[in-house]
């Protein structure tokens, strides 16, 4: 495939500006995330207290996603994205601040942790659903989601390994700090975007409960959505709260240092960067549904491998192969919701995906903080790996019930071709 047919969304001039302001933003988010967890784990030497800030981070996205989606409905997407990032950046100042003048507490990152989940609740279906704003064209649509996916896990590549590096030499501090100034990249290129008026809202007189029962009705009246949304949850609860409790393998199991934390959540990126790039060469949705059961199967195999690996360089491995299966699973995920979504509740669906997604999470963080506890660090990983092969088995034996679902909408929107007008009529056939 050529690098035009991989690069088609960049056809966009808001889309080609949004993706320079978030290829930057974006590393500084993920340093802020290894940056917590390392300050958590050298403040306190608990894994349970990993997974409570985890915990804490993530809870929010699943309380108030379900109102985050009717308010982007309802909301213009454009300048409620920006007050985000304006949000984020104040966080990011104040943690920065805070651990350079050594006066953090861990309640402090507790309660800034929740300060940030609450922003994520509206960021993140904001963000998915303002995809269609910056791409106009359908037929790129799925190229675009593929596209930001491999920019979220370059930068997770990236990120980590900067971070790691920073901790180091000068101490968390500054990687909030940079996360910080990183957020100025992402609002000058929304300031720069020019859009056209944003009309598919949901009708006036409809309250806010009435329009969140309408979304949850939604969803959970139409099989595929549920089916996958609630594989994408397994998944998040099970097999994607391994990074909460990575500086304890970083340091107990493979004795390393920061750096060695950077290039284990360095490697997971740079598979989940493989991952997107896969999909983003795919030139059809159809066979996704297939794909996504292999790949969290795929995940879950090579995150047990890692839990019991005392070598740095099969952690990497594992971890690259790991971050593969997982964006595979979320993209190709992403990818079905948007494009079957009807658009005037697409806020709101993508608010449940957010849900599955990253509100499961603080639930898997604080399960995989408890039981590594308890039990060790392996052991936590390995049990989300066996949870994220039961989910691909579910998933696999509901795949019929899922096709058919999809089947009329392929058809209305010419992806499959109707039946009826291929029919071969019957004075013909005689």
């Amino acid at each position: 495939m050529t690098s035009r047919s991989y690069l088609r969304a960049f056809r966009h001039r808001n889309y080609r500006l949004y993706f320079s302001g978030q290829s930057i933003s974006m590393v500084g988010a993920w340093m802020t995330r290894v940056a917590t967890s390392w300050l958590v784990y050298r403040l306190t030497g608990s894994a349970l207290l990993l997974g409570v800030v985890g915990f804490a981070g993530q809870i929010l996205s699943f309380v108030l996603s379900p109102i985050a989606g009717v308010l982007v409905d309802r909301w213009d997407k454009h300048k409620l994205l920006i007050w985000t990032q304006i949000l984020a950046m104040i966080q990011a100042l104040i943690m920065g601040i805070l651990v350079l003048k050594n006066a953090i507490t861990i309640e402090e990152i507790i309660v800034l942790s929740v300060l940030q989940g609450m922003v994520n609740a509206f960021e993140m279906p904001v963000r998915q659903s303002f995809v269609v704003r910056m791409v106009n064209d359908k037929a790129d649509l799925s190229n675009a989601i593929a596209l930001n996916s491999s920019l979220v896990n370059l930068t997770r590549a990236i990120g980590p390994s900067v971070a790691g590096v920073l901790i180091a030499v000068v101490g968390e501090a500054w990687c909030f700090l940079a996360d910080a100034i990183s957020y100025l990249a992402v609002l000058t290129s929304l300031f720069l975007m020019r859009l056209e008026p944003d009309t598919r809202k949901p009708s006036a007189h409809s309250g806010l409960i009435a329009q969140m029962r309408e979304g949850w009705r939604y969803v959970v009246g139409f099989a595929p959505i549920k089916t996958i949304l609630i594989m994408l949850g397994i998944s998040s609860i099970a097999g994607m709260s391994y990074p909460t409790i990575m500086p304890i393998f970083a340091t107990r199991i493979l004795h390393g240092a920061p750096s060695t934390l950077g290039l284990l959540l360095g490697s997971a990126g740079l598979g989940s960067l493989g991952g997107a790039l896969y999909l983003a060469s795919r030139k059809t949705i159809l066979g996704l549904g297939r794909i996504i059961p292999k790949a969290a199967a795929f995940s879950g195999l090579a995150l047990i491998a890692f839990a019991y690996s005392h070598v740095v360089w099969l952690s990497v491995l594992m971890l690259f192969l790991a971050g593969f299966g997982f964006m595979v699973q979320v993209a190709s995920t992403n990818t079905l919701v948007q494009t079957v979504v009807e658009d005037d509740k697409r806020g709101r669906v993508m608010s449940f995906y957010a849900m599955a997604f990253v509100g499961t999470a603080p639930f898997g963080s604080l399960i995989t903080g408890a039981v590594a506890a308890r039990f060790g660090a392996p052991f936590a990983v390995s049990l989300g790996g066996v949870g994220c092969l039961l989910g691909a088995l579910w998933f696999a034996r509901s795949l019929p019930t899922f096709r058919n679902g999809l089947r009329p909408i392929y058809i209305q929107m010419g992806i499959l071709p109707d039946p009826a007008s291929i029919a071969v009529p019957e004075a013909a056939a005689h």
